[in-house]
C-alpha cells in the first residue's frame, strides 16, 4: 500500500527542519498532495512533520480521481492517452492500481509530476485544522482524508 499525503499548514513560521522534510516529501506549498510508498523511512518523515500534514492509506479510486482531475505532465498539461502509452500503461486505472499497490513509484513515472496542487476543501474543514486527528482535528494520520481530498479536487 501507499500513503496519500496532503500539506494542510502554510509556509509562514515553519521551522527549517520541518520545511526541509516537507521539501523531501515534495510538499512545497499549502494544499499540495503526493503519494509516497509505505516504508519505515517515509513513516519517520511523516511522524516528524505530523503537525503540518495529514496522511492516510491511498486507495486506487482516490488516486484515479487525483490523476484525472489534477495530474499534470511536464509542461503543465493534463495527462492524455499518448503519455499513458509512452509510460507503458493502457489507462489511468492501471497507473492508479499500480501506485496504490506500491508496484511502481512516482519516480518511475518520469513524465508525470510527482505532486498534485489542490484547492481548499469545498464547504470548509469539518474539524479543526490546528489539531491532531486523535484530538478532534484533521492533522496526522487521518482516516477521513480521502473524503476531504474528494472535496479538494
Amino acid at each position: 500500500m501507499a500513503y496519500l499525503v496532503v500539506r494542510l499548514r502554510g509556509t509562514v513560521n515553519t521551522p527549517y527542519w520541518a520545511e526541509h522534510t516537507l521539501r523531501l516529501l515534495r510538499l512545497k506549498s499549502r494544499f499540495s498532495a503526493t503519494i509516497v510508498p509505505e516504508n519505515e523511512v517515509y513513516e519517520g518523515m511523516l511522524k516528524k512533520v505530523k503537525d503540518h500534514v495529514a496522511w492516510c492509506k491511498a486507495d486506487a479510486q482516490t488516486i484515479k480521481l487525483l490523476l484525472e482531475k489534477r495530474g499534470k505532465v511536464i509542461g503543465d498539461k493534463s495527462i492524455n492517452d499518448e503519455v499513458l502509452r509512452s509510460l507503458g500503461f493502457s489507462s489511468i486505472d492501471d497507473i492508479a492500481t499500480a501506485l496504490a499497490n506500491d508496484s511502481i513509484k512516482f519516480n518511475d513515472l518520469k513524465l508525470i509530476k510527482p505532486y498534485f496542487r489542490l484547492a481548499p476543501p469545498r464547504k470548509g474543514f469539518k474539524k479543526s485544522s490546528k489539531r491532531m486527528y486523535s484530538d478532534g482535528g484533521i492533522l496526522g494520520r487521518n482516516e477521513e482524508l480521502s473524503e476531504m481530498v474528494a472535496r479538494m479536487v
